[in-house]
């Protein structure tokens, strides 16, 4: 049917969450070895900020996850997370391994879905689950990677490793790790558009590019402050984060289920605005987003400028490792770089970014929802209707859409940020 939401798990999805779960695995292996080589260069103040990092990564997506499972009141969808009882499963939660068993049944209903396409119920859960996936992965990217790249950049600004073309290549593969992060969430949230308006392939380079250009440049101007100023990075941060929090706050986000969780997830916003942009409410969101890129370029500048001034007031404070001279070429790459995102990401919402409410062409606008039980939100499937005739009405029953005889589980959560990302 035109204009039909279909949430199918493509050959590309599964491939997708079978290197999400491999990328998980080997980013454990080189958290271990990054601590391990910490340990035997002597560098304890350093192994003790990625231990930080890294537990204070791990609660935060065990307790989203956590919270996921409790709000469904621990149903599972799935033989792998039902082989183990509702105690087990909090156990292993806290225990930071219950993310794992979310990845685990990921990749059983999509093997399943691709061994017999008869089992499209499987392929429909697959779907589901991938969708909180992807959010979790957001969230480790921004809590986790993010921070340990900059503690990595300034590492080697400090021992003048950056002249080293591989070590140099090994960081910007960090960051393209980060941007493709925000390219599978950004892929999560396209499931939820309508055939006709789905976004192709070149949608998705263009917009993991402009995220590539946008954040390594922010990580490398924190890096570069760092090295000048490592006694006012944690102040810049904390500051910054507290108008952040604030902002959500004022946004009036509506993501989580319980008060709590809603107070996690908006300081959650925070530290990814530290970082990158992330459109947290509905509504006309340009303005939001050129405020945001206005103040983070300002910023850029700020840090950098500052580093400059540092090391050419006390190089000794520094080390004299970079030159006040080559601080201001870096700085003054940084802040291209980061206009250049800009710009690529001005053509990705000029041709690529379908959007709501657009009266110049046929609207996506949101089906009506009927009965709903899954967790009262009460938003429908994005449907491509005339902007002269009513929406038509999707009958939700049990936090799934039944079409014709098959009844797929909507992942409302998800389904909320997709309405605020295309609005």
């Amino acid at each position: 049917m035109e204009g039909e939401l279909t949430l199918n798990y493509s050959v590309l999805d599964f491939g997708f969450s079978f290197l999400g779960l491999a990328f998980f695995l080997v980013d454990i292996a080189l958290d271990i070895w990054a601590a391990v080589h910490f340990y035997q260069e002597g560098d304890f103040i350093y192994l003790g900020l990625l231990v930080t990092m890294l537990a204070g990564s791990s609660v935060l997506g065990q307790l989203f996850s956590w919270l996921w499972y409790r709000y469904e009141d621990w149903e599972t969808r799935t033989s792998t997370e039902g082989s183990v009882s509702k105690r087990v499963l909090q156990v292993l939660h806290i225990f930071q391994l219950g993310v794992y068993i979310r990845y685990a049944g990921v990749l059983e209903v999509a093997v399943c879905s691709f061994s017999s396409r008869k089992e499209r119920e499987s392929e429909n859960v697959a779907v589901y689950l991938s969708h909180d996936l992807s959010m979790l992965r957001l969230i480790e990217a921004f809590s986790e990677s993010a921070p340990q790249l900059v503690l990595m950049l300034t590492v080697m600004l400090q021992t003048g490793d950056w002249q080293d073309p591989v070590t140099v290549l090994k960081a910007v593969g960090s960051a393209s790790a980060i941007a493709c992060s925000v390219t599978l969430y950004h892929r999560s949230l396209r499931s939820f558009l309508t055939d006709k308006a789905k976004q192709g392939p070149v949608s998705s380079l263009l917009y993991f590019i402009c995220n590539l250009l946008l954040i390594f440049p922010r990580l490398a101007a924190l890096a570069l402050f760092a090295y000048a100023q490592p006694c006012y990075i944690f102040a810049h941060f904390l500051c910054c984060w507290a108008v952040l929090f604030f902002l959500a706050w004022c946004c009036g986000t509506d993501f989580m289920d319980s008060s709590a969780g809603e107070w996690l997830y908006r300081a959650t916003v925070g530290l990814i605005w530290y970082f990158s942009w992330f459109n947290v409410s509905a509504g006309r969101s340009v303005y939001r987003g050129v405020f945001y890129h206005a103040w983070m370029l300002l910023d850029l500048l700020l840090l950098c400028g500052l580093a400059f001034w540092q090391t050419h007031k006390a190089p000794c404070i520094t080390g004299g490792v970079l030159s006040p001279d080559t601080v201001a070429v870096m700085g003054g790459v940084v802040v291209a770089v980061y206009v250049s995102g800009l710009l690529v990401k001005v053509l990705y919402y000029q041709r690529f970014h379908p959007k709501l409410g657009d009266d110049t062409k046929k609207p996506l606008q949101l089906a009506a929802a009927g009965d709903c039980t899954d967790g009262g939100r009460g938003l429908g499937d994005y449907t491509e209707v005339d902007s002269m005739e009513p929406p038509p009405v999707e009958m939700l029953t049990g936090g799934g859409e039944e079409v014709g005889r098959v009844k797929r589980p909507v992942n409302r959560r998800m389904q909320h940020l997709a309405k605020n990302f295309y609005s």
